[in-house]
């Protein structure tokens, strides 16, 4: 069949997104500096990229032939990149429940935002800051809220003991430093 007869649905948003679906009933806690990249993201999409493509796409269509035009099948493939990923940004900034972690500076307790400090059975200590689903960066330390060691941690306090389900079997860990980031700028 013709790739001209197929069409391409638009309508799962969170399958290229690269960010793992709420939980049901859950709220889509996000950072103040979160939040501001997110939208910083959403606007640079609109105002910049999107309108070079959309250029780039309207002189390729006046070239004539737009069945073996690069430029115009590429550029109408990214354009539904961009919109499927502005969708996708909305609709999490829209449910997005900003949350400043700063307000529990000098707790001891592990609330979202914090910046935790853990050891295992074995000694290892590893350090990890929670965050928003969809600001969370593995590779930085960050996991989400709803990952399994923050599910673990929150609501524990300095020199408690958690019990942590992983593939390995349930292992404890001690929470050996809680800290939060200083306030936010305002916007």
């Amino acid at each position: 069949m013709s790739k001209a007869f197929t069409r391409e649905t638009d309508t799962d948003d969170e399958s290229d997104a690269g960010a793992a679906p709420l939980p049901v009933g859950a709220k889509n806690y996000i950072t103040v500096q979160g939040y501001r990249r997110l939208r910083a993201e959403l606007l640079q999409l609109i105002d910049q990229e999107r309108p070079k493509v959309v250029e780039v796409v309207s002189w390729a269509a006046s070239n004539g032939d737009r069945s073996e035009n690069g430029d115009y099948l590429y550029g109408k493939k990214r354009l539904r990149e961009i919109d499927r990923r502005i969708r996708h940004l909305t609709k999490r900034l829209d449910i997005a429940e900003v949350t400043d972690p700063s307000v529990h500076r000098g707790s001891d307790q592990v609330f979202f935002g914090a910046t935790v400090t853990y050891a295992n059975a074995r000694g290892d200590e590893r350090t990890v800051t929670i965050k928003g689903i969809d600001e969370a960066d593995s590779l930085a330390g960050e996991v989400s809220w709803v990952s399994p060691i923050a599910r673990a941690l929150l609501k524990a306090r300095e020199g408690d003991e958690v019990r942590l389900a992983t593939p390995g079997g349930v292992e404890t860990i001690e929470v050996i430093e809680v800290r939060y980031p200083g306030a936010a700028p305002p916007d």
